[in-house]
């Protein structure tokens, strides 16, 4: 076997593509039966120009001038795919090219895939950071944001007592027969519309809104951390809320009506539940603010005697009387009024 036909096999064995060209003509004088197999070819006296008609004559010439070398891709359709092929153009002699053609096409298809995977991955990942933000936004919602942090590093919340802080107990007047007798589509947007509001006006006094339940609205001032002016803090949030409805019924055609009760006291904050885990606040000011709720009239607001004490030199405090508060013992009770 001759040096030329071991050549032969061993670029066939490879998968390369050679041909020999005439560089002044751009006309082949040898392919390897790779080459041939690849683009069919009938005539060895073939032009370059077509063989290729993609390609720019003018600018392989130039390039073959300047470096001696020119490099290009080209594909087409045989049997129902798509190769790729790969052209290396190389001055061998002054009248002579090398042509040599490898088959990239699978190494475009694995390019492909991984562009494709790492799309994929971008959008996942941008996927992931919104969910993340959103479950992020959830929690706060539901917790005050150092309660959060702490879930987060550990996934526990040790529970934290929290003494002294003040607490708004709410419910609306009437809730029940509204619900009955209204379109709860319409009712839930409504009551909607007034939570936000509250949420407003209770940051603005740095308040913390724990929860809501149905019409019961529930949120402490001191907590999670301390302020001396609790009292006066949640004092002026529920004037705020009380004026806030009083507006508002001015211009929609039903009323809201609340009843809030305010207490001073100690409260055991945690997170609650397993999987529907929630935050939470028990002990005696939670308690006592619901129970004087209760005493409330409509648009009104009642608070301890504690309370009281507290704030009479700021608000316009006046008593209710002694009262018998349901788990706790007999004690005057006090009617919270807005001066303006």
């Amino acid at each position: 076997m001759t040096i030329e036909a071991i050549n032969e096999q061993l670029l066939r064995a490879i998968g390369v593509g050679v041909a020999l060209l005439d560089r002044e003509t751009l006309r082949f004088g040898f392919r390897n039966d790779t080459f041939e197999d690849w683009f069919n070819t009938e005539t060895q006296s073939s032009h370059l120009q077509q063989l290729f008609p993609d390609l720019e004559i003018e600018t392989v010439r130039k390039s073959l001038f300047e470096s001696g070398r020119f490099t290009s891709e080209i594909s087409f359709k045989k049997k129902r795919r798509t190769l790729v092929i790969a052209l290396d153009f190389t001055v061998a002699h002054d009248d002579v090219l090398v042509l040599v053609c490898q088959n990239i096409t699978r190494i475009k298809e694995l390019e492909s895939m991984i562009d494709s995977y790492s799309m994929m991955v971008e959008r996942n990942t941008r996927e992931l950071k919104r969910e993340k933000e959103q479950v992020e936004k959830l929690l706060l919602n539901l917790m005050p944001r150092s309660v959060y942090e702490e879930y987060k590093t550990f996934g526990v919340v040790t529970p934290q007592l929290y003494d002294p802080v003040s607490v708004l107990m709410l419910d609306f007047v009437g809730f029940t027969e509204m619900v009955a007798s209204q379109d709860p589509s319409v009712t839930v947007t409504e009551l909607n519309d007034i939570y936000s509001a509250f949420d407003r006006i209770g940051e603005q006094f740095g308040c913390e809104r724990i929860k809501t339940i149905g019409d019961a609205y529930i949120t402490v001032a001191g907590l999670p951390d301390p302020t001396p002016d609790h009292a006066k803090a949640i004092a002026n949030t529920a004037i705020r809320f009380v004026r806030y409805l009083t507006r508002r019924n001015l211009s929609h055609p039903h009323q809201w009506r609340c009843r809030i009760g305010l207490a001073s006291g100690s409260v055991v904050g945690s997170v609650v539940g397993i999987q529907k885990y929630v935050y939470d606040i028990f002990g005696p000011a939670v308690n006592l603010a619901s129970r004087l709720q209760e005493f409330s009239e409509p648009m009104q607001i009642t608070v301890q005697d504690e309370v009281a004490e507290v704030l009479k030199d700021q608000f316009d405090i006046e008593s209710v009387g002694l009262k018998s508060v349901r788990g706790f013992e007999q004690q005057e009770i006090w009617r919270l009024t807005d001066r303006d």
